[in-house]
Parts: structure tokens; sequence; C-alpha cells
């Protein structure tokens, strides 16, 4: 389904949600005496409501920003890869082309399996692991003469190295990240009470502005869960960063 009308149909689903409780709760509920504790719960509301937007303003923003480390991961790992190649070009003929043929197979292996299985979930396969680790022994084991070779071959290794980091980095956002189930309760229950239980402690205002405040308040926090839900994954949802990076290696190094 879309994003944007998934998104409508969540803030949509819980307005109307909102709007039917806070109707019944002027229409059958206890009204005696509510506008007289519109200043007590006002207090208790500001204070809740406070707590809560800085809960989820918190989680947005750590979101935000796993999504762009992750891009720029990925990035980095590809402009590792492509490094290192260029600098085992350098080494003996054999060296040289066994690393460009295993940073190509390493680039469409990250783009063609890893890249579905980081979206969905899956597990990972070992083959990239292995592509990596051949290139570092084919590195390692080469013959150098001179301080040219040699200086070639310590920086194709440090490359290696940060293709390894960056690599590591990537996976753990995928496979680690997201909002665990304790922050979820949090969000969802401070929702609830932000939305729908306080706002019906108040009184003095007219039934249609009631369900009008009700609805607005329950839709909006409902967007801001939605974005959160979407942001979990950098790599499926409303994130979604694509294996460009990839991409654009095996272009470079075809």
């Amino acid at each position: 389904m879309n994003i944007f009308l998934a998104g409508s149909l969540w803030v949509v689903g819980a307005a109307l949600v909102g709007a039917v409780i806070g109707y019944l709760v002027r229409r059958f509920g206890w009204d005696e005496g509510r506008p007289d504790n519109n200043d007590a719960a006002g207090q208790v509301f500001t204070i809740v409501g406070g707590l809560h937007a800085v809960l989820v303003a918190f989680v947005l923003i750590s979101l935000y920003d796993s999504v762009g480390g992750a891009a720029q991961d990925a990035q980095t790992e590809a402009d590792s890869l492509v490094a290192a190649t260029w600098a085992a070009d350098a080494l003996p003929a054999d060296t040289a082309d066994r690393v460009r043929q295993l940073a190509v197979a390493y680039s469409q292996t990250v783009e063609k399996e890893e890249w579905p299985r980081l979206a969905d979930g899956g597990e990972i396969p070992a083959t990239g692991w292995s592509q990596l680790d051949q290139m570092r022994k084919a590195v390692a084991a080469a013959d150098v003469d001179g301080d040219w070779q040699i200086d070639r071959k310590t920086e194709a290794s440090n490359q290696l190295w940060s293709v390894y980091q960056s690599r590591t980095e990537r996976l753990n956002n995928a496979g680690g990240g997201g909002v665990g189930a304790v922050v979820w309760f949090a969000l969802i229950l401070g929702s609830i009470i932000t939305a729908i239980l306080l706002p019906n402690l108040f009184g003095g205002t007219r039934l249609a502005a009631h369900i009008i405040i009700v609805s607005t308040l329950a839709g909006t926090i409902t967007l801001l869960l939605f974005a959160i839900y979407q942001l979990q994954n950098p790599f499926s949802g409303g994130a979604t960063i694509p294996p460009d990076a990839f991409t654009s290696a095996l272009e470079r190094l075809a």
C-alpha cells in the first residue's frame, strides 16, 4: 500500500475513534462540575503532554539520525570498496585482477542478495563476508617491491578495513535498530492518555468543538506514531535506502 494512503488511513481512523469517544463521553458521560475541573485538568495535561512530546521527539530524532547514518555507512562502504580496488591495481597483476573480480562480486552480492534481506528482515547470507575475507587475503599475500607498492598495499588494506567497519554498521542498522517493545508501550499508552483520556476531562466547550479538538489531537499524535513506525528500519518502509551506492560502485569497477 502507498505510504501516503496508509498514513492517511491511520490518521483518519484515529481521528474517527477520538471523535466517537469524545461524543460518547459528552453525550452519556458524567458532566457535572466538569468546567470547574479545567484548571486542574489543564495542569495535568500540560505535564503529561509535555513528557509525551519529549519522548516522541526523542524517538523520532533518533530514528531520523539512524536513517541518515545508515545511508552514509552504505556510501562509505561502497566508496571504500572502490578505493581498495584502485589501490590494488598497483599490485602484481594476478592480485589486482583477483581483487577487482571479488569487488565486483561483492557489490553484486550486496545489491542483489543482501539488500532484499535488509528490507524484509531475513537472514543475511555469509557470501559477502567470505568475499571480503578473500579480498583481504589476496592483498595480504601480494608480493610487493618498492615503496610505491608497499604504500598501495597498505592503502588497500586500510580501505578494506573501512569496508568491514561500514558493512558491520549497515547490518547492525537493519538487524538491531527500531523501537523496542517497552518504548512502544510507553508511546502507545502515552498517546491514549494524551489524545483520548485527558482531553475528555475538560468541559465548557460546545459538543462540536470538543469533538474537533479530540479528533485533531488523536490524528496528530497518530501521525507521529506512523512516522516512527515507518522509520524503524532504514531499508524498508518510509525510509527505504536504495542500493544506489553499490550500483554506482559496479559502474566504476566495470
